[in-house]
C-alpha cells in the first residue's frame, strides 16, 4: 500500500489560536503606540476573531489590533486585507521584519514567564489530539507561517510527539506550495494529503501545475469564511472536511 504522508495547517487546522494571536497582537500594538489601554477591549478581541479567517501570518495581528482600535470596520478590513495592512505599514514608518521580532519576543517572553496560561490560551480542537495520535510519527508534518518552536511548545505540552525535521514553519520563510513540492521531491512514492483552513492558500497549490497530486482538504472548523466554505465545495479537487479524524481523510 501507497505511503501516506498527512501535511496539516497549524492554527485553524490544529490548534485554536485567535485568543493568544489576538491578546499578544494587542500587547505589542500598546508598545508601539501608547494610546492604546493595556487590557484589550472585549469587543476588539471580539472582531478581531471575525477578521482572524483572512490573517496569514502571526505578526498581522499587531496591525490588525490597531486598527480595529482605530475603528475600521471588520468587514471593510477582511474585504480589502492587503491593501489596509500595506497602508499603515507605509503610514506607520513600519517593517514586517521588525513586527516579526517583536511579536516572536512577546511571545517568547510570555511562555517563559508563564506557560501554563499560554498554553490554556492555545486550545487543540476538538478530536485532534486522537486525530494526530493515529498518525506514524515519520507521517506528520506541520506546514504553517507560526515560528516553530510555537509550535513544537504546543504539542508537546498535548503530549503529542513530532520530528523537529518534519515541522515546516516561519522560520523557513518558504511559501506552503514550495514546501509541498519539496515534501514531494524528498518522498516521489509516498502520497500526501494536505488539510488546510485558508482556501487561498489550497487554490495556490491547485494553481501550480506540479502538484497535481497532492490530495486537498479543508478544514471547515478553522478560519474561514462562509463564502470560503461555499467556494470549497464547488471545487472538484478540495474534499471538506467537517471535523479532524482519520477516518473522514481516507474514506
Amino acid at each position: 500500500m501507497q505511503t501516506r504522508l498527512f501535511a496539516l495547517d497549524f492554527d485553524g487546522v490544529i490548534c485554536d489560536s485567535a485568543l493568544e494571536t489576538g491578546l499578544s497582537g494587542w500587547q505589542v500594538a500598546s508598545q508601539i503606540w501608547p494610546d492604546m489601554p493595556t487590557q484589550m477591549p472585549e469587543q476588539i478581541l471580539s472582531d478581531f476573531r471575525v477578521v482572524r479567517p483572512v490573517m496569514e501570518t502571526g505578526f498581522e495581528a499587531i496591525l490588525i489590533c490597531r486598527l480595529l482600535f482605530e475603528g475600521i470596520a471588520t468587514q471593510l478590513l477582511i474585504e480589502d486585507f492587503a491593501k489596509q495592512i500595506e497602508h499603515i505599514l507605509l503610514r506607520e514608518n513600519l517593517t514586517v521584519a521588525d513586527l516579526k521580532k517583536r511579536f516572536g519576543e512577546y511571545r517568547d517572553n510570555w511562555i517563559n514567564t508563564d506557560i501554563s496560561s499560554w498554553i490554556e490560551m492555545n486550545p487543540l480542537y476538538p478530536g485532534v489530539k486522537e486525530f494526530l495520535q493515529q498518525i506514524p510519527l515519520q507521517q506528520r508534518f506541520i506546514i504553517t507561517t507560526k515560528q516553530e518552536r510555537f509550535v513544537a511548545e504546543i504539542l508537546s505540552a498535548n503530549q503529542i510527539d513530532i520530528l523537529p525535521q518534519q515541522i515546516y514553519g516561519l522560520d523557513r520563510k518558504l511559501k506552503k506550495p514550495q514546501i509541498l513540492e519539496d515534501l514531494q521531491q524528498l518522498h516521489p512514492t509516498a502520497a500526501i494529503l494536505f488539510v488546510e483552513d485558508r482556501l487561498p492558500t489550497l487554490l495556490d497549490v491547485i494553481q501550480t501545475p506540479s502538484l497535481s497530486a497532492i490530495k486537498l482538504f479543508f478544514a471547515n472548523w478553522g478560519y474561514n469564511t462562509s463564502a470560503d466554505k461555499k467556494q470549497a465545495l464547488h471545487s472538484p479537487r478540495i474534499t471538506t472536511l467537517e471535523t479532524p479524524s482519520l477516518h473522514n481523510l481516507t474514506h
